[in-house]
């Protein structure tokens, strides 16, 4: 009798023991099946083609396949909150930016997620911003910029352009225009192309936009022009070398920002699978064609840093863009 009791005191130890080292066998297992990455857009643009070409590296140090899965929908937030609603094993990684994890819940009420939701793994990429001018706007540089906003403050106020209520350059607009001290008129899009096609034809005066493709081309039909970019100093990207940075100037210095893109996972994510997470996206970074395939997109690859520094910058970056939006007001109005 006493010999069975034993056994079954030994069996419950090692049940209990198995229960509390399963978490981290799993992790010690990671992956032991597809990985999936998420980019909360449709298949087809800049950020889908940022996906398709770290997947590759990514799924070659994992020994897994990475699979990308394309859900657009609340300016990124539907996508993030699948990704929320999937379990904390680092099965689902999230392709972000600061659109999608810290202003979205700002700008947007029916927002429920939160930036402290997210860890970031790694950033991958950071891509200039531009000022976007129509081409007869009387400003050719940063500093004639703000003095035609100025003077045409109270009279006719110029009107920027953004992609959506809430995003980036909606915040970054209204933040131009609190810093120098003028009204400007927020007009909202539904996407980049359709804001740039007014731009080209003079219907909206500017925008505060990542560079691409289509505004290289319409700058060199003379649709429209660069007028400078948000930098600290010029961009180390040939396509932007001709283009002066807003530090050149004197009444936009320190006026500089970039966006960048990186991935993410829940935040109680075990540490071991973010470690290793950590580790592919690293290898992917020194990859020579997602080097020259975000460089086509006219993204810069980051320079890797520490799973630590990473969880600080995107705490910092929280923290800025918050501030900012809380300094300008009404960013989930038109």
């Amino acid at each position: 009798m006493l010999s069975n009791r034993l056994h079954l005191a030994a069996c419950a130890l090692a049940l209990g023991a198995a229960m509390l080292w399963a978490p981290d066998a799993r992790a010690a297992d990671y992956p032991s099946r597809p990985v999936m990455m998420m980019v909360p857009y449709p298949a087809g643009g800049t950020s889908d083609a940022i996906a398709r070409l770290v997947a590759p590296p990514v799924s070659k140090t994992l020994g897994q396949p990475v699979l990308v899965e394309n859900l657009g929908g609340v300016s990124g937030a539907l996508g993030a909150q699948k990704v929320l609603g999937a379990k904390s094993d680092g099965y689902y990684l999230f392709q972000g930016s600061p659109n999608e994890l810290i202003l979205s819940p700002i700008a947007n009420p029916a927002v429920k997620l939160k930036s402290e939701d997210f860890r970031l793994v790694q950033m991958i990429g950071m891509a200039p911003l531009v000022i976007v001018a129509r081409s007869d706007l009387p400003a050719n540089s940063a500093d004639e910029l703000v003095a035609l906003a100025r003077s045409r403050s109270a009279s006719q106020p110029l009107t920027f352009g953004s992609v959506g209520v809430g995003s980036l350059y909606h915040v970054l607009g209204e933040h131009l225009a609190h810093t120098i001290g003028a009204s400007m008129v927020h007009v909202p899009y539904k996407g980049g192309a359709p804001l740039m096609q007014d731009i080209g034809g003079g219907q909206v005066d500017l925008a505060i936009l990542p560079l691409s493709q289509q505004q290289m081309s319409m700058a060199e039909q003379g649709r429209i022009k660069l007028v400078a970019t948000l930098d600290a100093q010029r961009s180390q990207l040939p396509s932007l070398a001709a283009v002066p940075s807003v530090n050149e100037g004197q009444l936009l210095k320190g006026f500089n920002f970039t966006t960048w893109t990186g991935y993410f996972v829940k935040r109680d994510t075990p540490e071991d699978v973010v470690l290793r997470l950590h580790a592919a996206l690293n290898d992917a970074m020194q990859d020579p064609a997602v080097k020259r395939g975000l460089e086509f997109q006219n993204i810069l690859v980051s320079e890797p840093m520490g799973a630590d520094a990473a969880e600080a910058m995107y705490r910092a970056e929280t923290s800025r863009f918050r501030e900012i939006a809380t300094r300008v007001g009404g960013v989930a109005k038109p």
